[in-house]
This record gives C-alpha cells, structure tokens and sequence, in this order.
C-alpha cells in the first residue's frame, strides 16, 4: 500500500510577549477582543463549538478542537478551499510570555492562502500585541 498524502505546508509565527498568559487567552478567547485584532468572531472556548470570523472580504468557518485555558487553544479553520488548523501556544517566561501560532494544512496548490497567511499573521500578532498595551 502507497501513501498517498498530500504534502502540506505550515505557518508559524512565533513571538515573546511582555505580558502574562492570563492576559493573553483573554485577548484570544474574548470575542470582543477577538474582534478588535483579527475578526468578527462568535467564539466560545469551548471543545466542538462553532464560530465564524467575519470581515469585509467575507468569512471562514472553524470549530474548537483544544482548549487548555492559558496554554493551548486550537480550532480548524476552513474557508476559500483552505481546510487548516490554528494552534496556539502559550508558554510563560521571566519577561511574559512565548507566544507560537502554527496554522497547518496548505496544500501545494494553495499558493496565494499561504502566502496571505504568511504576511497576515504577523500583522495580525501586531493587532494584538497593539491591543494588549491598551487592555487591563
């Protein structure tokens, strides 16, 4: 039996953040903060949920597979033929926190959704390391 396996790239975008993890799930896990640096969103952290982000250029529908309050948070995350899965890591450190998003699945033929991934996700963490200079 062959392996037929599509080969798939990955994301990652991996970043210290001089603020706690607690502060940090919030801004991850809150819709109303959700919103304010990556999207409309009616997240729940809560295993199986469903939600949708929402922006001008349409939307991408995802559900909850992990939920490890203030560690881990991962949701799949389908949209414009793309079928992926964000994880999120969250680690402390003496200076705040290691933040680490891996967004897994693009296959070969998905050129422009990895690309757009690879530029969007570091502006997305500059939303939100914008947002959580503001935030208590």
């Amino acid at each position: 039996m062959t392996d037929t396996a599509i080969e798939t790239r990955t994301v990652t975008v991996e970043r210290d953040i001089a603020y706690p993890p607690e502060k940090i799930w919030r801004a991850l896990t809150q819709p109303h903060l959700i919103e304010e640096w990556l999207m409309k969103a009616d997240f729940k952290p809560v295993v199986d949920h469903r939600f949708r982000f929402s922006a001008d250029w349409g939307g991408v529908d995802c559900q909850v597979l992990e939920v490890e309050p203030h560690r881990t948070l991962s949701y799949s995350w389908a949209g414009m033929g793309l079928e992926s899965v964000v994880t999120w890591t969250l680690s402390a450190t003496d200076t705040g926190t290691r933040l680490r998003m891996e967004q897994v699945g693009f296959k070969p033929d998905q050129q422009q959704a990895y690309f757009g991934a690879k530029a969007g996700w570091p502006r997305f963490f500059g939303n939100l390391e914008q947002l959580l200079a503001r935030i208590d």
